[in-house]
């Protein structure tokens, strides 16, 4: 590793945000007004990654007041006080560059399943084994969930 190298390394970030393409983040920026300095949001859909290391940067779009607004920022920049996931979108491309075409709901993606694992009190209401003729049978009654017969 030469000099380059270790100061570079000496600018990442320790734990660089878990972003994917197509996701929609929002990424806390600094701003500095004269004298003043403050923290603006700017939320908008991953369109784009490129870069590696220290030099790695995202490209983020948002349709502000009918106008489609990307800004490019560095992941490591010490500009960006944080990026945090708002959603997550299911893409099967790198690169959403199609997206600047698109307008309205066209311009919308799915949203991606997560894998976490389900709520403590989730798996409680579930039936453990199989299922009875007793336990069947008084089920169903006054839930309003099944048919009445006519």
């Amino acid at each position: 590793m030469n000099r380059i190298e270790a100061l570079e390394r000496s600018w990442m970030k320790k734990a660089p945000p878990a972003c994917r393409v197509g996701d929609v983040i929002r990424v806390h920026v600094r701003v500095i007004e004269g004298e003043k300095q403050r923290v603006q949001p700017f939320e908008g859909v991953v369109i784009g990654r490129r870069g590696g290391r220290h030099r790695e940067m995202i490209t983020v779009r948002k349709v502000s007041y009918g106008v489609g607004v990307e800004r490019i920022f560095p992941i490591h920049s010490p500009f960006v006080e944080h990026i945090e996931v708002v959603r997550s979108g299911k893409v099967r491309r790198a690169k959403l560059f199609y997206l600047r075409k698109l307008s309205g709901r066209a311009a919308r993606l799915t949203e991606r399943e997560s894998l976490s694992p389900q709520p403590a009190g989730a798996d409680a209401e579930q039936p453990v084994g199989p299922v009875t003729a007793s336990a069947k049978v008084g089920a169903g009654a006054g839930s309003g969930g099944g048919r009445t017969p006519s």
